[in-house]
Protein backbone atom coordinates (compact mmCIF):
# COMPACT_ATOMS: atom_id res chain seq x y z
CA UNK A 1 0.00 0.00 0.00
CA UNK A 2 1.67 3.35 -0.90
CA UNK A 3 1.74 5.47 1.71
CA UNK A 4 -0.84 8.92 1.57
CA UNK A 5 1.66 12.10 1.96
CA UNK A 6 0.81 12.57 5.54
CA UNK A 7 2.92 9.56 6.44
CA UNK A 8 5.38 9.88 4.12
CA UNK A 9 8.96 11.42 4.93
CA UNK A 10 8.52 14.59 3.00
CA UNK A 11 12.07 16.49 2.10
CA UNK A 12 11.06 20.02 0.47
CA UNK A 13 14.24 21.32 -1.45
CA UNK A 14 14.58 24.37 -3.25
CA UNK A 15 15.99 24.40 -7.42
CA UNK A 16 18.76 26.24 -6.07
CA UNK A 17 19.83 23.53 -3.06
CA UNK A 18 18.76 21.04 -6.14
CA UNK A 19 20.75 22.47 -8.99
CA UNK A 20 24.05 25.22 -9.55
CA UNK A 21 22.05 28.03 -10.52
CA UNK A 22 24.85 30.19 -10.27
CA UNK A 23 24.78 31.48 -14.23
CA UNK A 24 21.08 31.84 -14.16
CA UNK A 25 20.82 34.03 -11.15
CA UNK A 26 24.11 36.35 -12.93
CA UNK A 27 21.79 36.59 -15.84
CA UNK A 28 18.71 37.79 -13.31
CA UNK A 29 20.75 40.29 -11.11
CA UNK A 30 22.75 41.46 -14.11
CA UNK A 31 20.11 41.96 -16.64
CA UNK A 32 16.89 41.49 -15.12
CA UNK A 33 14.12 39.36 -14.60
CA UNK A 34 12.72 40.27 -18.65
CA UNK A 35 16.27 38.75 -20.10
CA UNK A 36 16.20 35.90 -17.46
CA UNK A 37 13.04 34.62 -18.92
CA UNK A 38 14.03 34.86 -22.30
CA UNK A 39 17.39 33.25 -21.09
CA UNK A 40 15.43 30.55 -19.15
CA UNK A 41 13.42 30.11 -22.11
CA UNK A 42 16.64 29.67 -24.71
CA UNK A 43 18.19 26.79 -22.54
CA UNK A 44 15.29 25.35 -21.76
CA UNK A 45 16.53 21.35 -22.79
CA UNK A 46 19.97 22.30 -21.24
CA UNK A 47 19.70 20.54 -17.94
CA UNK A 48 20.99 22.54 -15.34
CA UNK A 49 24.26 21.57 -13.05
CA UNK A 50 24.25 19.16 -10.08
CA UNK A 51 23.80 21.36 -7.00
CA UNK A 52 25.26 20.56 -3.39
CA UNK A 53 22.10 18.90 -2.50
CA UNK A 54 21.92 16.55 -5.29
CA UNK A 55 23.50 13.46 -4.28
CA UNK A 56 21.64 13.62 -1.38
CA UNK A 57 18.23 14.08 -3.05
CA UNK A 58 19.09 11.33 -5.69
CA UNK A 59 20.19 8.63 -3.02
CA UNK A 60 17.36 9.91 -1.00
CA UNK A 61 14.47 8.90 -3.68
CA UNK A 62 16.21 5.39 -4.10
CA UNK A 63 14.56 4.42 -1.23
CA UNK A 64 11.38 4.19 -2.64
CA UNK A 65 12.94 1.61 -5.06
CA UNK A 66 13.29 -0.75 -2.47
CA UNK A 67 10.51 -0.18 -1.01
CA UNK A 68 8.22 -0.15 -4.11
CA UNK A 69 5.02 -1.48 -2.52
CA UNK A 70 5.22 1.51 0.24
CA UNK A 71 7.23 4.68 -1.33
CA UNK A 72 7.55 5.97 1.82
CA UNK A 73 9.48 9.03 0.69
CA UNK A 74 8.94 11.69 -1.29
CA UNK A 75 10.82 14.81 -2.56
CA UNK A 76 8.39 18.14 -3.05
CA UNK A 77 10.22 20.90 -5.46
CA UNK A 78 9.53 24.78 -3.92
CA UNK A 79 10.65 27.28 -6.01
CA UNK A 80 10.96 31.04 -5.84
CA UNK A 81 10.47 30.70 -9.84
CA UNK A 82 7.09 31.52 -12.17
CA UNK A 83 5.81 28.54 -13.35
CA UNK A 84 7.00 29.45 -16.69
CA UNK A 85 10.74 30.37 -16.01
CA UNK A 86 10.48 26.87 -13.88
CA UNK A 87 9.89 24.63 -16.43
CA UNK A 88 13.59 24.28 -16.89
CA UNK A 89 13.98 23.03 -13.58
CA UNK A 90 11.67 20.59 -14.46
CA UNK A 91 13.13 19.50 -17.27
CA UNK A 92 16.57 19.11 -15.95
CA UNK A 93 14.65 16.78 -13.21
CA UNK A 94 13.40 14.72 -15.65
CA UNK A 95 16.56 14.56 -17.40
CA UNK A 96 18.36 13.19 -14.29
CA UNK A 97 15.34 10.86 -13.85
CA UNK A 98 14.57 11.92 -10.53
CA UNK A 99 11.02 10.86 -9.34
CA UNK A 100 10.30 14.57 -8.23
CA UNK A 101 6.42 15.21 -9.36
CA UNK A 102 4.85 17.05 -6.74
CA UNK A 103 6.12 21.42 -6.73
CA UNK A 104 5.19 25.26 -5.86
CA UNK A 105 6.17 27.77 -7.90
CA UNK A 106 5.73 30.95 -6.42
CA UNK A 107 6.71 34.05 -8.35
CA UNK A 108 8.88 35.56 -5.99
CA UNK A 109 7.55 34.73 -2.92
CA UNK A 110 9.11 33.07 0.27
CA UNK A 111 8.46 28.86 -0.07
CA UNK A 112 8.22 28.94 3.72
CA UNK A 113 4.75 29.33 4.53
CA UNK A 114 4.16 26.25 2.11
CA UNK A 115 6.27 23.36 4.28
CA UNK A 116 3.67 21.99 6.85
CA UNK A 117 1.35 21.97 3.92
CA UNK A 118 3.72 19.35 2.28
CA UNK A 119 4.54 17.75 5.13
CA UNK A 120 8.17 18.18 4.78
CA UNK A 121 10.64 17.24 7.25
CA UNK A 122 12.94 19.91 5.96
CA UNK A 123 12.74 22.36 4.13
CA UNK A 124 17.01 22.67 2.03
CA UNK A 125 17.47 25.98 0.10
CA UNK A 126 20.99 27.91 -0.60
CA UNK A 127 18.69 31.20 0.23
CA UNK A 128 19.57 31.90 3.89
CA UNK A 129 16.80 34.43 3.69
CA UNK A 130 13.82 31.84 3.33
CA UNK A 131 15.06 29.43 5.70
CA UNK A 132 15.76 32.20 8.28
CA UNK A 133 11.78 33.36 7.74
CA UNK A 134 11.13 29.37 7.81
CA UNK A 135 12.95 28.43 11.25
CA UNK A 136 11.55 31.95 13.13
CA UNK A 137 8.07 30.48 12.10
CA UNK A 138 8.91 26.98 13.16
CA UNK A 139 9.82 25.03 10.82
CA UNK A 140 12.41 22.84 9.81
CA UNK A 141 14.85 23.94 7.68
CA UNK A 142 18.86 24.78 6.45
CA UNK A 143 21.13 26.47 4.62
CA UNK A 144 22.73 24.58 1.96
CA UNK A 145 26.52 25.96 2.03
CA UNK A 146 28.86 25.98 -1.62
CA UNK A 147 30.59 23.31 -1.71
CA UNK A 148 31.95 21.05 -4.60
CA UNK A 149 29.62 19.01 -6.07
CA UNK A 150 30.73 14.63 -5.98
CA UNK A 151 28.18 11.97 -7.20
CA UNK A 152 29.38 8.82 -7.41
CA UNK A 153 27.02 6.98 -9.67
CA UNK A 154 28.67 3.86 -7.82
CA UNK A 155 28.00 4.59 -4.21
CA UNK A 156 24.33 3.91 -3.93
CA UNK A 157 24.44 4.02 0.14
CA UNK A 158 22.91 7.17 1.60
CA UNK A 159 24.91 8.92 4.74
CA UNK A 160 23.61 11.59 6.64
CA UNK A 161 25.09 13.06 9.72
CA UNK A 162 24.04 15.10 12.57
CA UNK A 163 25.07 17.43 15.36
CA UNK A 164 22.82 16.66 18.53
CA UNK A 165 22.26 20.13 20.30
CA UNK A 166 20.12 22.57 18.27
CA UNK A 167 19.55 20.07 15.30
CA UNK A 168 18.33 16.53 16.74
CA UNK A 169 17.30 17.85 20.07
CA UNK A 170 16.48 22.10 21.19
CA UNK A 171 19.27 24.27 22.45
CA UNK A 172 18.73 23.75 26.29
CA UNK A 173 21.84 22.72 26.53
CA UNK A 174 23.48 25.23 24.29
CA UNK A 175 22.14 27.68 26.32
CA UNK A 176 23.68 26.59 29.69
CA UNK A 177 27.02 26.34 28.12
CA UNK A 178 26.97 29.88 26.82
CA UNK A 179 25.76 31.49 30.38
CA UNK A 180 28.26 29.55 31.87
CA UNK A 181 31.34 27.36 30.87
CA UNK A 182 32.19 23.33 30.25
CA UNK A 183 31.83 22.30 33.52
CA UNK A 184 28.45 24.26 34.41
CA UNK A 185 27.07 22.30 31.18
CA UNK A 186 29.01 18.79 32.41
CA UNK A 187 26.98 19.21 35.71
CA UNK A 188 23.87 20.20 33.95
CA UNK A 189 24.01 17.19 31.95
CA UNK A 190 24.62 14.74 35.15
CA UNK A 191 21.80 16.68 37.04
CA UNK A 192 19.51 15.86 34.09
CA UNK A 193 20.74 12.81 32.76
CA UNK A 194 17.57 10.73 33.14
CA UNK A 195 15.19 13.69 31.69
CA UNK A 196 15.50 13.06 28.24
CA UNK A 197 15.86 16.38 25.68
CA UNK A 198 13.31 18.56 24.21
CA UNK A 199 12.93 17.76 20.12
CA UNK A 200 14.96 20.25 18.44
CA UNK A 201 14.17 21.45 14.40
CA UNK A 202 15.54 18.15 12.65
CA UNK A 203 13.89 15.54 15.28
CA UNK A 204 11.02 14.73 13.20
CA UNK A 205 13.61 13.70 10.44
CA UNK A 206 15.68 12.10 12.37
CA UNK A 207 13.08 9.91 13.94
CA UNK A 208 11.46 9.30 10.50
CA UNK A 209 14.76 8.05 8.47
CA UNK A 210 15.35 5.70 11.90
CA UNK A 211 11.91 3.83 10.64
CA UNK A 212 13.23 3.78 7.42
CA UNK A 213 16.50 1.79 9.15
CA UNK A 214 13.77 -0.22 10.62
CA UNK A 215 12.31 -1.40 7.17
CA UNK A 216 16.03 -2.54 5.92
CA UNK A 217 16.15 -4.39 9.36
CA UNK A 218 12.96 -6.10 8.42
CA UNK A 219 14.75 -6.79 5.17
CA UNK A 220 17.71 -8.21 6.75
CA UNK A 221 15.58 -10.81 8.75
CA UNK A 222 14.15 -11.68 5.07
CA UNK A 223 17.52 -11.92 3.25
CA UNK A 224 20.83 -12.00 5.37
CA UNK A 225 22.63 -10.77 1.81
CA UNK A 226 20.75 -7.16 2.06
CA UNK A 227 22.52 -4.45 1.86
CA UNK A 228 21.80 -1.92 3.66
CA UNK A 229 21.59 1.94 1.53
CA UNK A 230 20.74 4.30 4.47
CA UNK A 231 23.53 5.17 6.63
CA UNK A 232 22.77 7.95 9.98
CA UNK A 233 25.67 9.38 12.25
CA UNK A 234 25.98 11.75 14.79
CA UNK A 235 28.38 14.14 15.18
CA UNK A 236 28.66 15.94 18.32
CA UNK A 237 31.17 18.35 20.23
CA UNK A 238 30.08 16.54 23.24
CA UNK A 239 31.91 13.79 25.64
CA UNK A 240 31.89 11.89 28.97
CA UNK A 241 29.75 12.20 31.05
CA UNK A 242 27.41 14.23 28.89
CA UNK A 243 27.00 12.04 26.22
CA UNK A 244 24.89 9.55 28.66
CA UNK A 245 21.85 11.75 28.49
CA UNK A 246 22.14 11.78 24.29
CA UNK A 247 21.78 8.18 25.42
CA UNK A 248 19.03 8.42 26.97
CA UNK A 249 17.09 10.79 24.84
CA UNK A 250 17.63 8.74 21.95
CA UNK A 251 16.49 5.92 23.52
CA UNK A 252 13.21 7.12 24.93
CA UNK A 253 12.75 8.19 21.08
CA UNK A 254 13.19 4.46 20.13
CA UNK A 255 15.19 5.72 17.98
CA UNK A 256 19.44 4.69 17.28
CA UNK A 257 21.88 6.10 14.90
CA UNK A 258 24.40 3.70 13.23
CA UNK A 259 27.72 5.65 14.33
CA UNK A 260 27.94 8.14 16.90
CA UNK A 261 30.89 10.75 17.55
CA UNK A 262 31.73 12.40 21.15
CA UNK A 263 34.33 14.43 19.96
CA UNK A 264 35.07 16.27 22.96
CA UNK A 265 36.17 19.33 21.25
CA UNK A 266 38.07 17.34 18.39
CA UNK A 267 37.46 19.06 14.90
CA UNK A 268 34.03 17.27 13.38
CA UNK A 269 36.19 18.25 9.91
CA UNK A 270 38.47 14.99 10.84
CA UNK A 271 35.79 12.68 11.32
CA UNK A 272 33.69 14.03 8.56
CA UNK A 273 36.27 13.64 6.14
CA UNK A 274 36.31 9.53 6.68
CA UNK A 275 32.46 9.64 6.85
CA UNK A 276 32.08 11.04 3.67
CA UNK A 277 28.29 12.57 4.60
CA UNK A 278 26.34 13.09 1.92
CA UNK A 279 24.88 16.02 3.90
CA UNK A 280 25.64 16.85 7.51
CA UNK A 281 23.72 19.17 9.37
CA UNK A 282 25.02 21.66 12.28
CA UNK A 283 23.38 24.44 13.64
CA UNK A 284 26.43 26.34 14.51
CA UNK A 285 28.42 28.09 11.25
CA UNK A 286 31.78 27.56 13.46
CA UNK A 287 31.53 24.06 12.70
CA UNK A 288 30.72 23.80 9.07
CA UNK A 289 34.01 24.62 7.61
CA UNK A 290 36.50 21.71 6.38
CA UNK A 291 39.45 21.44 4.05
CA UNK A 292 37.64 19.11 2.09
CA UNK A 293 35.27 21.05 -0.21
CA UNK A 294 33.88 18.27 -1.23
CA UNK A 295 31.74 17.54 2.02
CA UNK A 296 27.65 18.99 1.71
CA UNK A 297 27.36 20.91 4.91
CA UNK A 298 23.85 22.66 5.75
CA UNK A 299 23.60 25.44 8.38
CA UNK A 300 20.32 25.63 10.61
CA UNK A 301 20.17 28.89 11.94
CA UNK A 302 18.21 27.52 14.98
CA UNK A 303 18.44 28.66 19.06
CA UNK A 304 21.14 30.27 20.93
CA UNK A 305 23.84 29.55 18.95
CA UNK A 306 22.78 31.49 16.04
CA UNK A 307 21.53 34.79 17.77
CA UNK A 308 25.19 36.21 16.95
CA UNK A 309 25.91 33.83 14.12
CA UNK A 310 23.10 35.25 11.89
Amino acid sequence: MVYPIERKLVVAVSSSALFDLSESNKVFVDEGPLVYKEFQKKNLDKPLPKGVAFPFIRRFLSINTRFSERMPVEVVLLSKNSVMTGERVFRSIKHYELDISRAAFLEGASPYPYIADFNASIFLSANEDDVLAAIQAGHPAGVVLPSNVVDKEDDLELRIAFDFDGVIADDEAEAVFKAGDLKDFQAHEQSNVSIPHNPGPLADLFKKISFMQKLEDKEIEKASDYKRIINTAIVTARNAPSHERVIHTLESWGVSPNKTFFLGGVEKSRILRTLRPHIFFDDQLSHLKSDADDIPMVHVPFGIANRNDV
